[in-house]
């Protein structure tokens, strides 16, 4: 194994990849600008490649996949949401339901087959808190030994900001 990670954000917006090996940046690349389609959303195939190839590596080379958030978690977080909002958020509801049923909760399996796609088998994939990937992308290539760490973003699994400390790796 090279020590390689590929992280991954895909299916809700700007979706990428980006490569540390030994815990240094490779490579990133937002796969619109591949499909030069602005926020696009889908599986990045073509910034995988892109990375993979300016690292010299093949996907069997890579340690482990990190997408950037947990989906059953989120899904928690719709249903308790949707809950709370009944009968005013039915609509809603009945018009997200099927897509996490049929795709979002079957991202573990979605994933294995789009890295099927590409040629060569699967990396282990990880999926950490939303937050916690923010957090990383964030300190891990700073230069600091050790760092507070804010993450305020529209929302997350549950959490819309989070603070944290940062040491080392």
């Amino acid at each position: 194994m090279s020590g390689a990670i590929l992280g991954i954000s895909a299916f809700y917006h700007d979706s990428a990849a980006a490569l540390i090996e030994d815990g240094e940046i490779v490579a990133a690349a937002h796969e619109e600008r591949f499909s030069r389609r602005k926020h696009d959303p889908g599986f990045p195939a073509s910034a995988i490649s892109y990375v993979l190839h300016e690292a010299g590596l093949e996907l069997d080379d890579i340690e482990a996949v990190a997408f950037y958030d947990k989906p059953f978690l989120k899904f928690e977080r719709l249903l308790v949401t949707y809950h709370s909002l009944a009968p005013s958020g039915l609509k809603s509801f009945l018009a997200s339901t099927p897509i996490w049923i049929r795709e979002k909760l079957l991202m573990k399996r979605y994933l294995k087959n789009e890295f099927d796609d590409l040629g060569g088998c699967c990396p282990p994939l990880i999926f950490p808190e939303h937050h916690l990937s923010h957090a990383c992308s964030a300190f891990f290539p700073s230069p600091f030994d050790e760092a507070a760490i804010l993450t305020l973003d529209g929302v997350g699994e549950w959490a819309t900001s989070t603070i944290g400390s940062g040491r080392d790796n």
